[in-house]
């Protein structure tokens, strides 16, 4: 399954696609399981990037009957720009961000660590 998702050119804030539009709360995303469906609305999406900077497809997973993004990173944005639950997408609630901060499974990080020796 994919969703797809970008960021609001007007303040950076991470939205979701849903059958043409943009909304603000990853549980409100359309969630496309062939890669057709997915790339044609990907393809639409910036084909009029006049909203959003550079729209992209994420892969989602089901966890506790609730779906979320497989990526560590992608969780993190869509829960919005504040790690502090009263602020944000957070303070709304809701089984969606529920599901976000719960979700178990196969999380992995999209991108290497570097590590730094110290002496």
């Amino acid at each position: 399954m994919k969703a797809l998702t970008g960021n609001l050119l007007r303040d950076g804030e991470a939205v979701f696609w849903s059958r043409g539009a943009w909304v603000p709360r990853f549980g409100d995303a359309q969630l496309f399981d062939d890669e057709v469906g997915a790339e044609a609305a990907e393809a639409s999406a910036k084909s009029a990037q006049t909203v959003v900077v550079d729209p992209y497809l994420i892969d989602v997973i089901q966890s506790d009957g609730l779906w979320a993004p497989l990526s560590f990173r992608e969780r993190i944005r869509a829960l919005g720009p504040s790690n502090h639950p009263q602020h944000g997408k957070q303070a709304l609630g809701g089984d969606d961000i529920a599901a976000l901060k719960h979700a178990g499974g196969a999380a992995r990080s999209t991108g290497r660590v570097n590590l730094i020796k110290r002496k």
